[in-house]
């Protein structure tokens, strides 16, 4: 596009981008307010999503049919919730196994690795993604600063291991560094995305494995999880493959599953059929509304807080582009808090503050009002 015209136009084409972008926001707002409507300040996503109206009256109907005698197609609800998580991880859904535990997916990578392999890990990250690897006593766990991850993947070292995002106080970690690393170094990259998927701008196809419980920023019932493996399946064992690993599922009923899945699906755990009948209808809604229009949304509200903190004299744990605010010394106050019918976490003494796309600019308000009370 020339100047001339660039020129001649940019007035009717700031008008169209600033009316694209209205509209857009509308339509986000419209959505989340026809699928929520909580009755209190919720600012504990990071604990527990709300579900959308969707996902309750698809579980509903669910378990309804099944007193029936007549299921839906459960099955069928894994499927689609398998392909939509891997769109959202920018992964093609044959790398993508579906189960109900982060701790589960953990196991499984740590019992791939040989005696002796060294798995580096954050301090004070969370027990699921880590200790799976201390639990086996004949691997060398070392764990290291979440800042100082990537500089200390050295020669030797088998695995990575860290959360995207830190479940205590909302820290983020710079995974591009710690890819490079561990790349330069020969290791391999497991990734737990349970605190990033749904509004961190998170590419599961940088990594050897990633693995995420879709209960939080997913917004889906719990007994879903979710894990991604190389195309070359990354030398998993499929220690627990029972008839659903199998290629041919209803034909691995009985006896050895004679010839497992092809793809990720060999090490699905069998399903949690009425959570994943639900669990679409919430991976749907993130899709139709899109992760970084939440992202933006959740960031904004985010950063309102930490502005509001800074005129009660509070300061925050350093976590820049991160919807998750965590205060010292106000872990305390959890109680009150929530008397007030504003829900946040205690973690480790912090206060412990998520937002998320059905929070607003008054519920970001609200809670610094109790605080200042």
């Amino acid at each position: 596009m020339d100047y001339e015209f660039r020129r001649a136009h940019s007035g009717s084409m700031e008008t169209t981008e600033n009316a694209e972008t209205t509209a857009a926001t509308e339509k986000f707002a419209r959505l989340v307010r026809a699928e929520f409507a909580p009755k209190n300040t919720y600012l504990n996503s990071a604990s527990t999503g709300l579900m959308p109206a969707r996902t309750v009256a698809a579980m509903r109907t669910a378990v309804e049919a099944a007193a029936a005698g007549v299921p839906t197609d459960m099955f069928g609800d894994v499927e689609a919730s398998r392909a939509s998580f891997a769109r959202l991880a920018g992964v093609p859904g044959r790398r993508v196994a579906a189960g109900a535990s982060v701790a589960v997916y953990s196991g499984l990578v740590a019992a791939s690795l040989p005696a002796g392999a060294e798995v580096l890990t954050a301090e004070g990250d969370f027990s699921s993604a880590v200790n799976p690897f201390h639990v086996r006593t004949d691997l060398k766990v070392r764990g290291v600063p979440l800042e100082r991850i990537a500089e200390s993947v050295r020669p030797g070292t088998a695995l990575v291991a860290v959360s995207a995002a830190q479940s205590a106080d909302g820290r983020v970690a710079d995974l591009p560094a710690i890819r490079a690393a561990a790349h330069e170094h020969g290791a391999r990259t497991y990734i737990d995305a349970s605190q990033a998927v749904g509004w961190l701008d998170f590419d599961a196809d940088a990594y050897d494995y990633a693995a995420c419980v879709a209960y939080k920023w997913l917004l889906c019932p719990r007994g879903v999880a979710f894990l991604v493996v190389p195309e070359d399946l990354g030398g998993l064992p499929p220690l627990f493959a029972g008839w659903v690993a199998g290629e041919h599922p209803w034909d691995s009923c009985y006896g050895p599953v004679e010839e497992l899945a092809h793809s990720a699906r060999r090490f699905d755990e069998s399903p949690a059929l009425f959570s994943y009948a639900g669990a679409r209808h919430s991976l749907q809604l993130l899709e139709e509304l899109g992760v970084d229009a939440v992202r933006a949304h959740d960031l904004a509200l985010a950063d309102r807080f930490r502005a509001g903190l800074a005129t009660l004299g509070r300061e925050p744990v350093p976590s820049p582009g991160s919807p998750i605010v965590s205060v010292p010394g106000l872990g305390v106050r959890q109680g009150e808090l929530s008397a007030a019918g504003v829900e946040v976490s205690n973690r480790a003494g912090n206060l412990r503050a998520a937002f998320h796309m059905y929070n607003m600019s008054t519920d970001v308000d609200r809670l610094l009002d109790v605080l200042s009370s």
